[in-house]
């Protein structure tokens, strides 16, 4: 038996067994993180050199690939490391900036697509309200309260899951630090007042999906009062990557975290957190660029000064 004051560092959950797998898994997340750092690095630089980008929508977007980048940033390295070197242990207090870091950027991800879902509302809804319920003021302070949120969801989480006794070893079944499976390494009385956390945070993100769900009904009444077909089509465009990139991330995050557990499996597990953790970010900056003819546009103009000033 141990307990947190004793452990120096936890051992995460290997990919493989075998070093030519190790190998196999580093080179696949080192192509899946470059392409991450790609993806979400071109929409960050178009949005801000491009001041027709300049609009709330994109000043969304701009944050959304922000946090990408942080939340990959946070778990794929560590991972890449340790398949590399043929090692499995993360220092302590890794694993609390891990955690830390984790719960924050994906926290404010959600809030913050809650927020992109009222930006689309308006603009199908109210259009002619839009300069005036959306203006700079108000968008910095959306995406303020929504980095806000997920720093504060992650102070909480943190000092939640690390202030318990931890009397189960130091093994985490998971390739990274999550809350859960700090969780289970805490005594079992410990274990059921953390509870409360989580059902609040569980309380919080259904309020949220609840406010998305609404937004979207009313965008589709909307859209089908629409009498031009063109017009249906135009005005859904503009929600279709916005839908897309909600359904990704609530699919992955549901079927990770509400699972039965007689289906926790470690290699499952792996792999359902792995579609978690990183599928959405690298697939995000490729939802988001197809059939957006603006961000095309200005990625083709920002390519081609740069290649006339070489």
């Amino acid at each position: 038996m141990s307990n947190s004051s004793s452990i120096t560092q936890f051992l995460l959950l290997a990919f493989a067994d075998t070093r030519e797998m190790q190998l196999l898994h580093f080179w696949l997340f080192l192509g899946i993180y470059l392409a991450a750092l790609l993806g979400n690095g071109l929409i960050i630089t178009v949005v801000a050199c491009d001041h027709r980008l300049h609009t709330p929508m994109y000043f969304f977007l701009l944050n959304l690939s922000l946090l990408d980048l942080g939340s990959i940033s946070t778990t794929l390295p560590k991972s890449m490391a340790n398949s590399f070197w043929d090692i499995t242990a993360i220092s302590y207090v890794g694993c609390v900036v891990q955690l830390f870091m984790f719960v924050f950027l994906l926290s404010a991800e959600y809030f913050l697509l809650t927020v992109m879902s009222y930006d689309r509302y308006v603009a199908i809804c109210k259009p002619l309200h839009y300069g005036t319920l959306l203006g700079t003021r108000a968008c910095v302070h959306m995406a303020a309260a929504a980095w806000g949120s997920g720093f504060l969801s992650a102070v909480l989480h943190m000092a939640n899951a690390f202030s318990l006794p931890l009397c189960k070893g130091n093994a985490l079944d998971q390739f990274y630090c999550e809350v859960p499976k700090i969780l289970k390494l805490s005594c079992s009385n410990s274990y059921f007042r953390a509870v409360g956390l989580i059902v609040v945070s569980v309380c919080l993100a259904l309020g949220c999906f609840v406010f998305i769900v609404v937004s979207y009904v009313q965008i589709f009444r909307a859209v089908m009062r629409i009498p031009s077909e063109q017009g249906r089509h135009k005005a859904f465009s503009t929600c279709l990557p916005h839908l897309a990139v909600v359904s990704l991330f609530l699919s992955t995050g549901i079927f990770s975290n509400l699972k039965p557990p007689s289906t926790s499996y470690p290699s499952l597990d792996l792999v359902v957190s792995f579609l978690y953790s990183v599928v959405p970010p690298a697939v995000n900056p490729i939802i988001y660029s197809m059939r957006n003819k603006e961000l095309m546009d200005s990625l083709r103009k920002l390519m081609t000064e740069f290649f006339q000033r070489k």
